[in-house]
């Protein structure tokens, strides 16, 4: 199976892209919920999406990660993101290696999910509202992804405009949007499909030229 990676714009779990995670990717799931500093409402939510139709699994960082979390990752075929703080989920795995796991496991076939937060990580750089209420480029992502991203671009009011201005003034690349309830498949590093459950919502290539709509299969 090759290197594929799934970033949703916002509003997952519970929606019909459930389905398609288990599609693509398999029963064994594991939920990494650090931008959310492991919280536990979001690992109940994960476990009422998957918990009784597949193998699920979580791995929380606090007080500090599981001693077989590297094992346990790379036996999983699914490795789920949830959304929040993407700066912080970023240095959290880098102080515990575990972003060179998540490489690790995108070149063994592991499928990447991500909402929100679980979207913009793994690109080279994005608009984040992770260093305070305004938004603000983010310039260290994994970077298994080129260029930028946006997730919530017809969620929340500022993330469009900031966005494409930040892409027109060359402050980031170019890159892609997704609205909420909108997933980017990528297979390697290119754009296989944009799925959605919400009628009208898509994904959008962003470039300092413009932005285009690009079309998207409904679930």
């Amino acid at each position: 199976m090759g290197r594929r990676i799934l970033a949703i714009g916002g509003l997952a779990l519970g929606s019909k892209l459930d389905d398609l995670v288990l599609e693509l990717g398999g029963p064994r799931v594991l939920f990494l919920p650090t931008a959310a500093a492991d919280d536990d409402a979001r690992v109940v939510d994960f476990y009422e999406a998957f918990g009784a139709r597949a193998e699920a699994s979580h791995a929380a960082f606090f007080p500090w990660p599981r001693e077989d979390l590297r094992e346990h990752a790379l036996s999983r075929d699914v490795i789920y993101v949830s959304g929040g703080n993407t700066a912080n989920a970023l240095a959290i795995w880098r102080a515990h290696g575990f972003d060179s796991v998540l490489r690790e496991a995108w070149n063994a076939g592991v499928l990447l999910v991500g909402w929100s937060a679980g979207m913009l990580c793994w690109f080279e750089s994005g608009v984040t509202d992770s260093f305070g209420p305004e938004l603000a480029p983010l310039r260290d992502g994994l970077g298994f992804l080129p260029g930028s991203a946006c997730p919530h671009f017809d969620g929340e009011a500022r993330r469009r405009p900031v966005y494409t201005g930040l892409v027109h003034e060359g402050v980031l690349p170019p890159g892609y949007a997704a609205d909420d309830g909108v997933g980017i498949l990528f297979e390697d590093r290119d754009v296989a499909e944009v799925v959605t459950h919400r009628e009208g919502a898509t994904a959008y290539r962003v470039t300092a030229e413009g932005v285009e709509a690009l079309p998207a299969r409904s679930l």
